[in-house]
C-alpha cells in the first residue's frame, strides 16, 4: 500500500508522550497543538477539512464495506430554515455544532441528539439580495472555548461553545456594499482568517485575519488591485497592476474588481503557509473590467482565479498560480484546495491540489507554486489543455470578451466542481471529485453599464440562455446536464472510476479507513460506495437534496456519520426549474442526519410535493414592454428566481404568484419592497415603476406560454 505522509501527522511524536484526545481533553479546548494533530484526532471532527490539509479523511472503520448495510438512522433533527444547507459540522468532546441558511448555530449531544443551545445573528432579510447564491452557511471554526461564525450580513462572532453566548462580534466588511460571508473561518495559532463574496455585484476582493482573543484586526490582503497603485503600495499589487488595463478600478462606474475569497483555505504548518482561493471577474466579461484600445478584453488580471499562498503571521504575498488568466467565464479559482504529500515521476512532492470551475485538475509544488499536471476532469471546450508553463491553451471561439459574439462554452459559470468538497483516501490514492456538466451560453451585451444598488453585474445579456418553451428541445438541453462522483488519480492524471449521477449539483464528500466514501445527491439520497471500485454499499432515502459534506466522528468508541440536508444553493435557485425537474424532482426538507450501525429511527413520512396551478391572467402587453421586461427580469430577478422565470421549488415561482393579476401588489413587493423581511427588498433605486411593470408583464407572457407547453404533453 502507497504511503501517503502529511504535514500533520509529523507531529505525532506527541501521542507517543501518552497525550490523548477526544472527550478527555475538554478541559484544554482547542489549541494549537490538537489543530496540528487533528487527523489523529479519531473521535473528533475539530476543523471544517477535518485537518489543516483539508483532507476529509477519516480512519474510522467500524463502519466499513463490510457492516454499512447495518446503518441506520440514529437521530436527526429539522432545521427551522427551509433554505439550501451546505455547512460542515464540528464535534468536538461529545458535541456536535452546526450552522444553518441564515447564520444560525446549533449545538447537540452527538450521541443522542439533545438541542444544548442555539443562536440566532438575526441577519436582517433584505440582506438575502445581496447574495449570489442562496443565504447558506458552511460551518464555524473552534479556538480555547469558543467557536467562531461568519454571518451573511458580514459580521464575525465569537460564541462561548459551551452556552452559545456572544462574547464579541464584528463587522468584518464595510456592509453599506454588497460583500457577504458563506464560508468557514479557519484559525491558526489564535488568528482567525475570513474572507468573503460578493463579486457579481461589484466588489473588491479581500480577506482578512483577527485576533481570536480581541477581535482586533491584524492584517489585510486585497487580491485585486485597487487601480491608484503607486511605488508606495504593496509589492505584489504593483505587479497586478501592470495585469490591468482600462483605468475603471476603484472608479465610480461601480466596478470593483472581484477576486473574492469566499470558501477554499488550507494550511501547510511545515513550510507556514497559508493557501487560498480566489474567485471571478467584476463583472465577469473582461471587455467591460479590463478594456484594451481597441474595447475588447486585454490582461491577465491579477489575481483572479488564483491560488496565493501568504504568511499567516503577516499576510506577506508569497506565491500564486493562477488557473485562468483573463478570466471571463465565472471560473473561481475558490473551490476546495487539499494538500497532501504524493510521489510523482520517483519523487517525494509536497503538492496542493484543486479542481476549480474551469475544469482541469491542478496538481502544484505547494512550496514554490509552481505547476505539475493539469487535466480535464471534465468535457472542457474553453481550453484544449494546459502549457508546460502552466497556461491554458485557449479555444480564441470561446474568448467572448474578444470576439465580442455569443458562443457556449464548456464548462459554464457553475463549473465543472463548485463549492463542494472533495475527500482524499491516503491508501487508494484518490481525489474525489463532487464533479457536473453544464456547459452555458455567454452573449457579451453592449453598452452594458453596472448597477451599484441592485442585480447582477456580469456584463453578459443573461437572457440569451433562456430556453424557449419547446418541449423537444428542453428534454434535449436536460439531457445534456449530468452529474458524477469522479475518483481521481492525481498522479495517473486520470479518473480511475467514475459514477453517474442524475444530475448536477450532488454533494460534498467523506472517506474513511472502512474503505468507503460517503456522498448525498440532488436525487435526495445518501449513499455509502466502496472507496476502490465506486460499488454503491448502502443508500438511505433522504427527502430532499443533499448537498453538504458528511463528517464522522465517535462517541463513547461508537461511530456515527452526519451530514446536513436540505436542497438550495446557487444550482437549485439558478437554474431553469423545469430542467431540474426533469433530472430528479426535489423540494428543500431541511434536517440534521445522523447515522450509526443499528440505528433505528424513522424519518416522518414523505409528504407530497405540491405546486400552486399554473394559472396566469391572459398576457395582453406589446411585445416591445414583455420584451423590455424579459432585459429586466434576467438582469434583477433571475438569479433568486431562476432564467425565464422557470421558478424551482426552493424560492417562488413567479408564474404562480398571485400578484401577477394585482399591478398595485406587484408594484408594493418589488418596487416598494414590502417583503424585505423575507428577503424581497426594494428594486426602487434601479427600476422605475414603468420597468417593474414590464417585468409581471413578462413572467405573466412565460407563464402563458408554458401553461400551454404544459397542456400539449
Amino acid at each position: 500500500m502507497k504511503k501517503f505522509a502529511t504535514a500533520a501527522l509529523a507531529a505525532l511524536a506527541l501521542a507517543s508522550c501518552g497525550q490523548m484526545f477526544g472527550e478527555q481533553m475538554s478541559e484544554d479546548g482547542i489549541d494549537a497543538e490538537r489543530l496540528l494533530n487533528a487527523q489523529s484526532d479519531d473521535a473528533n471532527w475539530i476543523s471544517y477539512g477535518r485537518n489543516y490539509e483539508e483532507q476529509r479523511y477519516s480512519p474510522l472503520a467500524q463502519v466499513n464495506a463490510e457492516t454499512v448495510s447495518d446503518l441506520g438512522l440514529a437521530w436527526f433533527d429539522d432545521m427551522d430554515t427551509a433554505r439550501g444547507q451546505e455547512a460542515t459540522p464540528l464535534v468536538m468532546d461529545g458535541t456536535l455544532y452546526v450552522t444553518t441558511a441564515w447564520s444560525k448555530v446549533k449545538a447537540y449531544n452527538a450521541a443522542t441528539g439533545e438541542k444544548l443551545w442555539e443562536y440566532d445573528p438575526e441577519v436582517p432579510g433584505e440582506t438575502a439580495v445581496k447574495a449570489c447564491c442562496d443565504v447558506v452557511n458552511r460551518g464555524v471554526a473552534a479556538w480555547g472555548d469558543h467557536l467562531f461564525l461568519g454571518t451573511l450580513d458580514g459580521r464575525l462572532i465569537k460564541l462561548n461553545r459551551e452556552t452559545g453566548a456572544v462574547a464579541w462580534e464584528k463587522a468584518v466588511v464595510d456592509q453599506e456594499k454588497s460583500y457577504t460571508i458563506t464560508g468557514a473561518p479557519r484559525i491558526v495559532d489564535g488568528k482567525v482568517f475570513i474572507g468573503s463574496g460578493g463579486a457579481e455585484f461589484g466588489v473588491r476582493g479581500n480577506f482578512a485575519a483577527f485576533d481570536a482573543g480581541s477581535g482586533e484586526e491584524l492584517w489585510r490582503f486585497y487580491t485585486v488591485p485597487a487601480g491608484d497603485e503607486d511605488e508606495n503600495s504593496p509589492e505584489y499589487l504593483q505587479a497586478a497592476a501592470k495585469t490591468w488595463s482600462g483605468n475603471v478600478l476603484g472608479s465610480e462606474s461601480g466596478i470593483g474588481g472581484g477576486g473574492t475569497v469566499w470558501d477554499a483555505m488550507a494550511y501547510d504548518p511545515e513550510l507556514d503557509l497559508l493557501y487560498i482561493g480566489v474567485g471571478n471577474g467584476s463583472p465577469w466579461n473582461r471587455a467591460y473590467r479590463s478594456p484594451g484600445e481597441d474595447g475588447t478584453g486585454e490582461g491577465d488580471n491579477l489575481y483572479l482565479s488564483s491560488v496565493i499562498a501568504v504568511r499567516p503571521e503577516t499576510g506577506e504575498y508569497v506565491w500564486h498560480y493562477q488557473t485562468t488568466p483573463g478570466e471571463t467565464w465565472d471560473f473561481t479559482a475558490t473551490q476546495h484546495i487539499m494538500l497532501a504529500d504524493l510521489e510523482i515521476d520517483g519523487e517525494q512532492r509536497k503538492v496542493l491540489m484543486q479542481a476549480p470551475k474551469n475544469g482541469f485538475f491542478y496538481v502544484l509544488d505547494r512550496e514554490t507554486g509552481a505547476f505539475i499536471s493539469g487535466d480535464a476532469y471534465v468535457p472542457v471546450n474553453w481550453a484544449t489543455g494546459i502549457d508546460a508553463n502552466g497556461r491554458p491553451i485557449e479555444n480564441p471561439e470561446t474568448r467572448i470578451d474578444v470576439t465580442g459574439k455569443p458562443a457556449i462554452v464548456a464548462p459554464g459559470a457553475l463549473g465543472g466542481h463548485n463549492w463542494h468538497p472533495m475527500a482524499f483516501h491516503p491508501g487508494e490514492g484518490l481525489v474525489y471529485i463532487p464533479a457536473f456538466e453544464a456547459a452555458m451560453m455567454y452573449a457579451p451585451e453592449a453598452d452594458w453599464k453596472p448597477d451599484p444598488k441592485r442585480g447582477f453585474n456580469v456584463g453578459f445579456d443573461l437572457a440569451a440562455g433562456d430556453l424557449p418553451p419547446d418541449e423537444g428541445f428542453r428534454t434535449e438541453i436536460a439531457g445534456t446536464l449530468k452529474g458524477r462522483l469522479i475518483a481521481w488519480d492525481p498522479v495517473a492524471k486520470k479518473p480511475r472510476w467514475t459514477v453517474e449521477h442524475p444530475g448536477p449539483w450532488n454533494g460534498g464528500l467523506l472517506a474513511t479507513g472502512g474503505n468507503l466514501v460517503f456522498q448525498g445527491t440532488a436525487g435526495s439520497e445518501f449513499n455509502a460506495y466502496n472507496a476502490a471500485t465506486g460499488d454503491k454499499l448502502w443508500s438511505f432515502a433522504a427527502q430532499t437534496g443533499v448537498v453538504a459534506p458528511p463528517i464522522t466522528y465517535t462517541v463513547d468508541g461508537e461511530q456515527y456519520v452526519a451530514v446536513l440536508a436540505g436542497w438550495g444553493g446557487a444550482y437549485a435557485i439558478t437554474v431553469d426549474g423545469d430542467l431540474l425537474k426533469r433530472k430528479a424532482p426535489v423540494r428543500n426538507v431541511s434536517r440534521l442526519l445522523v447515522f450509526k450501525l443499528g440505528g433505528t429511527a424513522q424519518l416522518p413520512a414523505e409528504t407530497d410535493m405540491v405546486q400552486t396551478p399554473l394559472d396566469p391572467p391572459p398576457s395582453r402587453a406589446s411585445a416591445d414592454v414583455i420584451a423590455a421586461g424579459g432585459k429586466s427580469y434576467a438582469r434583477y430577478c433571475a438569479v433568486c428566481h431562476a432564467p425565464a422565470a422557470v421558478g424551482s421549488t426552493v424560492l417562488p415561482d413567479l408564474r404562480r404568484s398571485g400578484a401577477l393579476v394585482n399591478p398595485a401588489a406587484w408594484q408594493n413587493i418589488v418596487h416598494d419592497g414590502a417583503l424585505k423581511d423575507r428577503g424581497m427588498v426594494s428594486f426602487s433605486e434601479s427600476l422605475s415603476k414603468e420597468e417593474v411593470d414590464a417585468i409581471r408583464e413578462f413572467v405573466i407572457f412565460r407563464a402563458n406560454q408554458d401553461k400551454v407547453m404544459a397542456s400539449e404533453q
